[in-house]
């Protein structure tokens, strides 16, 4: 068993660490205090291969493996989350399915752009009748002709405010159930009957937008259907196996923060007469979360392995996104509690850790689908 990084993975670690400090870091408050996409931090990490780090060079990618893409990641969310987010939907939720299962001329016309980080993309799954039961979902496309004409509203779409390009799942046949979900490839810009709905404001990730998607009698040329029709549910869930490696590695690019912040104001915060680190109070705060924060991310690199050589990944990636997320939303509240008053304020970046972490229990599937995931794995003997 080997730890050690190869020399590819530890050079984009290492860019993306340096970016995000010189770039993203000075300006993430802001973004998070004004909601405001960060556009040309998006463009600048496509231009750095951030925005298709698994994706083939042919198709506009970087063409490295699954832990570099975890690695960048954590990195560009331990200095903004919001930032790290829609560097991950595009990575995991749009750039995978349209490069696993679409045709040589969809890769083309639509993978290159969001892989190259000309333009972004976004996944059209969750309704508000139909999260953590996505066969519940009313959104249908009905065939006439040469196209397909879409009905129905998404929610809570992260980057669906701004991306060009979306992965939308649709129902096709509603009698067969789950079996009658199918999977297209929309362009937002130009698709008569779309529009942009309400803009949710969140808790937290503040400069990542979450949109509704409105679809009113939308026409979709018949060749962007995805794989075929009826097979919409099956690459769901292999498209959320990869993406919750990405959230996973966004909580671990949040706890990351908060322990070095944590460290970092421990030994300059004074009371009686001696910095708060020499309290053994502390220091078992600060070894706890660094323990487990190792612990998530060898979990989050397992999982990103198992995807990187091909093997089954399901049941890592939940166990990576559950321990991980958990892990980040319990070490930003201990963070808080070492800043104490500080902690509470913006004038130090504490709290929006407190707030960005806690979507990573939720979105991808929350925490109580992982567990589900995890228990369905070993009780089968996987």
């Amino acid at each position: 068993m080997n730890f050690e990084l190869t020399e590819e993975q530890k050079m984009i670690q290492d860019m993306a660490r340096k970016f995000a400090e010189r770039e993203i870091r000075p300006i993430a408050a802001q973004l998070d205090k004004n909601h405001t996409h960060p556009a040309e931090i998006c463009a600048k990490m496509g231009e750095l291969g951030l925005m298709g780090v698994t994706i083939p060079e042919e198709y506009g990618g970087a063409g490295m493996d699954y832990i570099c893409y975890a690695l960048g990641v954590i990195e560009i969310s331990k200095a903004c989350a919001s930032c790290g987010v829609i560097m991950s939907v595009c990575n995991s939720l749009y750039n995978f399915p349209v490069y696993a299962y679409g045709t040589e001329e969809q890769k083309q016309k639509f993978l290159r752009p969001v892989a190259s980080g000309e333009a972004l993309g976004c996944y059209g799954l969750t309704e508000a009748g139909a999260g953590s039961d996505p066969a519940k979902m009313l959104t249908t496309a009905v065939k006439d002709g040469d196209e397909w004409v879409i009905n129905g509203t998404k929610r809570f779409i992260t980057n669906g405010n701004v991306a060009n390009y979306c992965v939308l799942a649709a129902v096709t046949d509603r009698a067969a159930g789950y079996k009658g979900i199918s999977s297209f490839i929309v362009d937002l810009q130009n698709t008569p009957g779309f529009h942009v709905g309400k803009v949710e404001e969140k808790l937290g990730i503040s400069a990542s937008g979450t949109a509704e998607l409105v679809f009113e009698d939308a026409r979709v040329p018949a060749q962007n259907l995805l794989g075929k029709t009826g097979e919409g549910f099956k690459q769901m869930l292999t498209t959320l196996d990869g993406g919750r490696i990405g959230i996973a590695s966004q909580a671990i690019g949040i706890g990351r923060a908060t322990l070095e912040e944590s460290v970092e104001y421990s030994k300059t915060r004074e009371q009686f007469n001696q910095p708060i680190s020499n309290f053994q109070a502390i220091q078992w705060k600060l070894a706890d979360m660094a323990t487990q924060l190792d612990a998530a991310e060898l979990l989050v690199l397992r999982a990103a392995w198992h995807e990187s050589k091909k093997k089954p990944y399901e049941k890592e990636s939940a166990m990576a996104k559950l321990m991980a997320s958990d892990t980040a939303m319990w070490a930003a509240v201990e963070g808080v509690q070492i800043l104490g008053g500080y902690g509470y304020c913006k004038e130090y970046p504490m709290e929006r850790h407190m707030r960005d972490a806690k979507i990573t229990q939720i979105y991808e599937g929350t925490n109580e689908i992982m567990r589900l995931v995890i228990a369905r794995n070993i009780l089968k003997g996987k």
